[in-house]
């Protein structure tokens, strides 16, 4: 029973990358087309974005709390994957800006530095 909690924190962590590299893979995608419906498509996104950033927060702490034992190398690698993570959250925040000429470059920044976090997370995976 006391795996159920450890379980639901990692799939809401999981899906919460899904959905913003997903989002974020989408966005860069269509963002070199500018128009009413991506507009309407960042609108839609918006919450989508915030919700998988709370829920990041939220999974991401309880993992880093419950996983006693860290080396020195898993945190000097953490620090990095949480430094590329505050750069995600920043440049998805500003990429859903309402008419934001800088949308493309944003998402495909906040897209590719999203597919580093999960080839750390799962270096950081192996060595722990």
């Amino acid at each position: 029973m006391g795996d159920v909690p450890a379980v639901i924190m990692r799939w809401l962590h999981i899906a919460s990358v899904a959905t913003l590299v997903g989002g974020f893979f989408f966005g860069s995608l269509a963002a070199a087309t500018a128009g009413a419906a991506l507009e309407t498509a960042i609108a839609r996104f918006r919450p989508w974005l915030l919700t998988a950033m709370a829920a990041l927060i939220l999974s991401g702490a309880y993992n880093v709390i419950t996983m006693p034992g860290h080396t020195t190398t898993y945190r000097i690698v953490l620090a990095i994957k949480l430094l590329l993570v505050a750069h995600v959250f920043a440049a998805g925040i500003l990429a859903v800006r309402p008419n934001n000429p800088r949308r493309a470059r944003q998402m495909t920044g906040a897209f590719i530095s999203g597919l580093l976090i999960i080839l750390i997370s799962a270096y950081l995976r192996r060595i722990f």
